[in-house]
């Protein structure tokens, strides 16, 4: 073997060493991965994030996907004659409207569950309503009726569990049912949280269209490889944090604050993204820990 081959080979062996703590750390827990974004839409990222999740499941994670649909509902929606609407950055969601949504993310859920059997992983694709997993009300912005939009009340996880149990890898569209057992379309965002919480899962990894949090939004070099909830609630009370990034880290800490070990948000534009952030010493994104934990890279 050629001395350039042996040292590839060594490259390689360095970095699967560099990822055994990490794989040690996190076998057998559970880590929630929110998918959303470019990463869904562009084919090639989309393969790479589904090769990520189906690695982890196959060195002793138990990953739950949960995914979103937004830009494909609004295709379909333009599609049958409507203009999508938003108020507050919350789909008005009317019956036709609610219609398509769930036809939309059905769709891209079984997508989802094809491309992971494909690796040779058993996945499952379900909704909130089924087995009651979310269970929701009807939510308002800022007073206003926007229509199907639910607010999770409550999380039944044991269909998570059983599915966890048979060693299937579950993948979780955001709809959910109310009281009088009608449909809503939930934000992927506050479904994977909530999720995440009544799991308690171990990670909460969110891909973004953003490479993380910045200390200086308009300082690209700023960017935090790590935050404490409390650091995280003074950056945002500086007035450091805004745009979408404000609900997303408020989801975050709530997650942090409600059980959740550590939550990441990762640019999902980057190939691979989860594997380097889960296990390499560096990392690429923002990781926030809960109080009791330690220090999560190596120096």
């Amino acid at each position: 073997m050629e001395e350039k081959e042996i040292q590839k080979s060594m490259s390689k062996a360095e970095v699967l060493i560099e990822a055994l703590p990490y794989i040690q750390r996190f076998n057998r827990k559970i880590i929630v991965v929110k998918y959303g974004g470019s990463a869904m839409v562009d084919e090639e990222l989309k393969h790479q994030v589904i090769q990520d999740v189906t690695l982890l499941k196959l060195v002793g994670f138990k990953p739950i996907i949960v995914h979103g649909g937004g830009k494909e509902i609004s295709k379909w929606v333009e599609k049958s004659g409507m203009e999508p609407e938003f108020v507050g950055g919350l789909r008005k969601t009317d019956a036709d409207t609610m219609e398509i949504a769930e036809m939309v993310l059905n769709k891209v859920n079984k997508s989802l569950v094809q491309l992971v059997q494909e690796l040779g992983v058993l996945a499952v694709g379900i909704s909130g309503k089924d087995g009651g997993l979310l269970q929701v009300e009807k939510k308002y912005s800022n007073g206003e009726d926007i229509g199907f939009v639910g607010e999770i009340k409550e999380v039944n996880p044991k269909i998570l569990y059983d599915l966890l149990e048979k060693d299937f890898l579950p993948i979780v569209c955001p709809i959910g049912m109310d009281d009088q057992f009608l449909s809503y379309n939930i934000n992927a965002d506050d479904a994977a949280c909530a999720i995440a919480r009544a799991v308690q899962a171990e990670k909460l990894a969110f891909l973004t269209d953003v490479e993380g949090v910045y200390k200086d939004p308009g300082d690209k070099d700023s960017l935090i490889s790590e935050l404490t909830v409390p650091e995280a609630k003074k950056l945002i009370s500086e007035g450091n944090i805004g745009g979408g990034m404000l609900p997303k880290l408020n989801n975050c800490m709530d997650a942090i604050e409600n059980g959740v070990s550590r939550v990441h948000i990762l640019d999902g534009r980057i190939a691979h993204c989860l594997l380097l952030e889960i296990f390499t010493n560096k990392g690429i994104g923002t990781a926030i820990l809960g109080e009791k934990e330690t220090k999560y890279y190596h120096e």
